[in-house]
């Protein structure tokens, strides 16, 4: 009789585990597809998206500076405003969850995900979201209002003599750029909003603030403050440099930090859980400790 209650008691809890199990594949999938969709999107703008054309003012001397090279490239904003914040945060989440025993179990595909990858993949996947979110607004932005960059005059070269009176006070529309760079051509009208700007506002911003709730080492007072810190500076210089480098007007980092700063607040406020995030147990139940081999370190978390 006891055997076969145990045996029922086994299938039953198999069932639930199968059952548990597809949900949370149909719940990564479903995850991955909206980030997808999103992503496709900014794909469309930058390889097919058509900026609106906007005219110029012959004596709009805010158009004539020379084109420069950007003192921050794609390559390294990439790499800085996604690479650093996912590592961390993984490796955060390890850290504060790699000997976590409490909590129901979740499985994949019949294999058990550790407490921390999980986290991870939670946490990773809300800042990649609200990152992607951020890009697709200021890129419609930029495709929409097309505003002209600092160095037009000198990547377009209109065909335009701004030299005759009749061209000083017009508002010129019909123009061809005798520029041969296909690409400049694309970019010279995408000033408004700075995509660089919106882009390292929301990641070092996002990453300051789930420092502020992650990173609780008491080894130090200003350690974790001081890392905050720098991420608002890193942030700061990107935005800076598009202005010096001739690439934005002043307005618009301006409108792409303020893009940046409020997707950082949205995601962190409504769409992450780290605002709400209860306490762990570890398996010695000390309080404010992280028990591994032994050894206990001071992690709050």
């Amino acid at each position: 009789m006891e055997r076969n209650e145990r045996k029922a008691n086994s299938r039953n809890h198999s069932i639930t585990i199968d059952r548990d199990s597809k949900f949370i594949l149909r719940k990564v999938l479903l995850d991955f597809a909206i980030l997808f969709v999103v992503g496709f999107l900014i794909l469309v703008f930058y390889l097919w998206g058509t900026p609106y054309e906007r005219g110029f003012f012959c004596d709009d001397e805010s158009l004539k500076h020379p084109y420069k090279d950007s003192t921050v490239t794609n390559l390294m904003l990439y790499i800085i405003g996604i690479g650093l914040p996912v590592l961390s945060m993984c490796l955060t989440e390890w850290i504060r969850l790699r000997d976590y025993k409490g909590g129901r179990s979740r499985m994949i595909l019949g294999k058990e995900v550790p407490a921390w990858l999980w986290e991870a993949y939670r946490v990773v996947g809300v800042f990649l979201f609200g990152c992607a979110c951020q890009q697709l607004t200021t890129d419609i932005a930029k495709y929409t209002i097309g505003r002209l960059r600092p160095h037009f005059f000198d990547v377009c070269n209109p065909d335009i003599d701004c030299s005759l009176q009749a061209n000083k006070w017009r508002y010129i529309e019909k123009f061809t750029c005798l520029g041969t760079d296909t690409k400049l051509m694309k970019e010279m009208r995408l000033s408004f909003p700075s995509g660089h700007s919106s882009f390292s506002a929301y990641t070092m911003l996002y990453f300051a603030m789930y420092l502020q709730k992650r990173f609780t080492w008491r080894g130090s007072k200003l350690l974790r403050h001081g890392i905050q810190f720098l991420l608002v500076m890193m942030a700061w210089y990107t935005v800076m440099s598009r202005v010096s480098d001739y690439k934005h007007h002043w307005s618009d980092v301006l409108a792409g930090f303020s893009i940046g700063l409020l997707f950082a607040i949205i995601v962190f406020t409504f769409v992450s859980d780290l605002r709400k995030t209860p306490r762990r147990q570890t398996s010695n139940h000390h309080d404010n400790e992280l028990a591994t081999n032994g050894n206990t370190r001071p992690w709050n978390v």
